[in-house]
């Protein structure tokens, strides 16, 4: 199926990995040209390189922490009228409870899951309204829409970067700029493997004996973690010409841990 995006301009902020590296590799195999951005020069360069190759399109790594007014000057220098713009990044740590977040994580945090979204968006979504066409997936956590204790670092600020695309979002749909979030479960992502590996040595286990253990826990009912491919894909879509209609949505894909109607 051609998405209708080939030729257009595609920014990644947070994609050197995960689930950004596999919308990067999706929007690259419509067409697209694309500009992608992490902290890390060595995964990036790696990741960007395995795009191109792969994909045969143009594929520009930007190292640049889209969290700080520096990075995301270093962007829009890079990037400066992009038609499609995704944004994620690295999931902050597990946490144990409400006494275990510290002023300083909950900053680091704000930066990074809200402050440089919004920013990015501001930055970016005059340009797409004039030019007549615009795509913004914000790739959040399923955390956003049922809280948990253990992704208080996470759910909040993705909650409030939901209510804000939202609100935003509306008048903007006019102009052929459709704005929306997607809300992950639990996916194989190199944050997850390390994190869960780290279980397994302290445990005396496996990898896979470690999530499985999670997905019994939590009641996961596809039985099993996502493949980053899926949101990848998803976010293509999101992307394309054909979600022009979809609006302020934020989409749930947590392998049916959300229990609600709507």
């Amino acid at each position: 199926m051609d998405l209708g995006i080939k030729g257009k301009t595609a920014l990644l902020a947070g994609a050197s990995a995960g689930m950004g590296k596999a919308a990067a590799m999706a929007i690259a195999a419509e067409g697209a040209e694309v500009f992608m951005s992490a902290r890390g020069e060595a995964r990036l360069v790696t990741a960007a390189r395995e795009i191109a190759a792969e994909t045969g399109a143009r594929v520009i790594p930007i190292v640049a922490d889209h969290g700080t007014a520096a990075g995301r000057e270093r962007l829009r220098e890079a990037c400066p009228a992009p038609d499609i713009l995704v944004i994620t990044c690295a999931p902050p740590r597990i946490t144990n409870g409400f006494q275990d977040v510290n002023e300083a994580e909950w900053m680091e945090s704000l930066a990074t899951t809200l402050v440089g979204p919004v920013e990015l968006m501001r930055q970016y979504l005059s340009g797409m309204a004039e030019r007549g066409f615009g795509r913004v997936v914000n790739i959040g956590t399923g955390a956003a829409k049922s809280p948990s204790e253990i992704r208080i670092l996470s759910g909040p600020a993705r909650a409030a970067l939901c209510n804000y695309t939202v609100a935003i979002s509306k008048g903007l749909a006019t102009r052929n700029v459709a704005i929306n979030n997607v809300l992950p479960g639990m996916f194989h992502t190199a944050t997850i493997l390390e994190r869960f590996s780290g279980w397994a040595k302290a445990n005396g286990t496996t990898y896979e004996e470690e999530t499985q253990k999670f997905v019994q826990q939590y009641r996961i009912p596809a039985g099993r973690f996502g493949d980053p491919a899926d949101i990848g894909a998803f976010c293509a879509m999101l992307c394309s010409r054909y979600a022009g209609y979809m609006i302020g949505q934020s989409i749930v894909i947590d392998g049916g841990i959300l229990n609600t109607t709507f």
